[in-house]
């Protein structure tokens, strides 16, 4: 009875979202190019809400080595956007990474996708909502900010901001209600804040090209020695000394930390994989596209980046409104002042983008029952999930109100890396996988065939000869497309070199001037590790692969998952503990509302009909 409980307990974890077929007048028309894909690419991806990012990374993190990180962080963009383009093709009709994870890998592992990226896109509008009040205070010679301090800083808890933000209400409110009216948006709305966001780092760009000064890139300590003394109210705090001067005053770790801050800028290129249906020559165009939006994304923020920081030397950049007062910096006030309200405007483009994602991800989630069902809801007038768009300003307004942005912009970062691991991960034992039919839950014919197989051999000499032919299956299968055996090895093998790409990032992360100076533990560590890193991707690359058609696969398999693995590891290993503290906590919630409600509601656990995988925005 107990075996029969864990047995159907582990099916439901496992269970995955089935998907009715789709009718040929259904197919999408192939009418896109890969200039209309890079155009939706570079518009969704090109946010204004990292601009605000650039002058708390320039002052605190990275210097002018920023340019570098948002390259770091254009490499690894590339390559998930590869492997998230092969998991499109194998489920076309379907646009959300939650409901990919939940048709592919299984319900936990949807849950703690889309969970994740609820923690990513909340904490994401918190800090557009916080960087739209910033830029509002210093339009008003930061009066309010000053008030709000002044009143409120001798009663707040240390682990708080000096005082509560109330001014952040105001655009949550005002995006929030506008989502629950259903107020329409028009194309031409979209094309205007569209253009803004592309006007922003043009002039910034030319402006930096006039105003700017090499000698920036060129400062000492000394230089900054009597400004360490500010009175701004967006003081550093206790975030330390302001760096060493130079182009990379905060060494290597300053790059890797701003990078790792840096992820999410590049997300929106998605749209590129779900529209990939829809393009004359998929094959080509959908990575050319791809590589295209993310270079020209590229381009845009790092040239922000340069400007910025030849304008104003680093450690005087204001921290959250660093683009209007880099004008006021070089004396041209009223450029400040149109930057302030143009920035304005974009960043509440970005916060009704971000609160209407979110929103949807929420009612998709409630909707297949893994959270509460009431969240789904929706209004039968305006067609709005509206107690989802509801919970989505309150989370906001929670995160936003009491605490200062540098406490919570870390705290969106971990959730989005798991999220890109798991998608590479599933590339990867995906492809060696028997064929599986997303469409429909049963067992492949092979694998029922699958069972113990009895030889007519003396009993002694059976274990020795399954093990003999399991050395051998991992050199030389026997079959030359994929079966339930050699299946299970590259999930083995997967999960190891995850194992191993962790230890490898855990070393390199805490000890990187030992491992490269030649010391004699850790660089004997270092290279253990590598050398089984490269015999146990050895052995998946034996395997047969599925040979399936896909409009698109990742090259180089497995070596580019893997290294996609790897950076995002990496990368997570750069993040504060305080910041893995809340990532924890986070988890532990969504863990009680998944094991006390979601797996009992869900569709597994309530054995309903089955629904087909609706479009999804998330």
């Amino acid at each position: 009875m107990l075996c029969q409980y864990v047995r159907q307990f582990g099916q439901k974890l496992v269970h995955r979202r089935p998907l009715e077929p789709i009718e040929e007048s259904e197919s999408p028309t192939a009418h896109l190019n890969i200039l209309d894909l890079v155009v939706l690419g570079v518009g969704r991806s090109l946010g204004s809400g990292v601009y605000v990012l650039i002058g708390f990374i320039a002052k605190l993190i990275a210097g002018p080595s920023v340019i570098i990180c948002f390259l770091v962080d254009s490499l690894s963009s590339v390559l998930f956007g590869l492997c998230y383009a092969e998991l499109g093709a194998r489920i076309p009709h379907v646009d959300s990474m939650y409901l990919h994870s939940y048709v592919i890998m299984g319900q936990l592992c949807a849950f703690v996708i889309g969970w994740n990226l609820i923690l990513s896109l909340f904490v994401g509008t918190a800090c557009v909502a916080k960087a739209w009040s910033i830029a509002f205070d210093s339009l008003t010679g930061n009066h309010i900010s000053q008030a709000l301090e002044g009143t409120f800083s001798p009663y707040m808890p240390s682990a708080l901001g000096t005082f509560p933000d109330f001014v952040v209400l105001g655009p949550l409110l005002l995006i929030t209600g506008v989502l629950v009216l259903g107020v329409p948006v028009s194309a031409w709305i979209i094309k205007v804040f569209t253009s803004l966001n592309i006007l922003i780092p043009i002039f910034m760009i030319i402006s930096g090209f006039i105003k700017g000064d090499l000698l920036n890139w060129q400062l000492t300590e000394q230089d900054y020695k009597n400004t360490s003394g500010s009175s701004d109210i967006y003081r550093t705090g206790g975030l330390g000394p302001l760096g060493s001067g130079g182009f990379v005053p905060f060494g290597f770790e300053g790059i890797l930390h701003g990078a790792a801050i840096f992820f999410r800028s590049y997300f929106g290129f998605s749209v590129i994989v779900t529209k990939g249906r829809e393009a004359r020559n998929p094959q080509r165009s959908v990575p050319l596209s791809m590589v295209i939006s993310i270079f020209i994304c590229f381009l845009a923020y790092s040239g922000v980046s340069v400007a910025l920081t030849l304008m104003v030397p680093y450690y005087q950049i204001h921290h959250y409104n660093p683009l209007p007062q880099a004008f006021f910096h070089v004396g041209w006030a009223p450029a400040g002042y149109v930057m302030a309200v143009v920035f304005l405007c974009a960043l509440l483009y970005s916060l009704l983008r971000a609160m209407f994602v979110l929103s949807r991800l929420i009612c998709a989630m409630a909707d297949d029952g893994l959270l509460f069902r009431g969240l789904g809801w929706i209004h039968a007038g305006t067609h709005s999930p509206i107690i989802a768009i509801l919970a989505s300003g309150t989370l906001a307004a929670i995160v936003a109100l009491p605490f200062e942005l540098r406490d919570i912009v870390e705290f969106t970062l971990i959730g989005i890396m798991l999220a890109y691991t798991l998608v590479a991960f599933s590339v990867l034992v995906l492809r060696y996988q028997a064929d599986q039919n997303f469409s429909k839950n049963k067992k492949t014919e092979e694998e029922t065939e699958m069972g113990p197989v009895t030889e007519e051999s003396p009993s002694g000499s059976i274990p020795e000869a399954r093990m003999s032919n399991f050395l051998k299956s991992l050199w030389f299968p026997g079959s030359t497309i994929p079966t339930w055996k050699s299946g299970q090895i590259v999930y083995g093998c997967a999960f190891l070199l995850v194992l191993l790409l962790i230890i490898l990032s855990l070393v390199l992360a805490q000890w990187p001037i030992q491992v490269f100076s030649g010391d004699s533990v850790l660089t004997t560590v270092a290279v253990l590790l590598l050398l089984l890193i490269t015999g146990v991707m050895v052995i998946i690359w034996r395997q047969p692969q599925d040979p399936s058609p896909l409009y698109f696969k990742v090259p180089a398999l497995p070596v580019l998952p893997l290294v996609s693995i790897f950076v995002n590891i990496y990368l997570m290993m750069q993040i504060t503990s305080g910041a893995w503290v809340q990532f924890g906590i986070w988890n532990a919630i969504g863990f009680v509302i998944y094991f006390g409600y979601g797996i009992r509601h869900s569709l597994a656990g309530n054995d309903e009909p089955q629904r087909p995988a609706s479009n999804s925005q998330t």
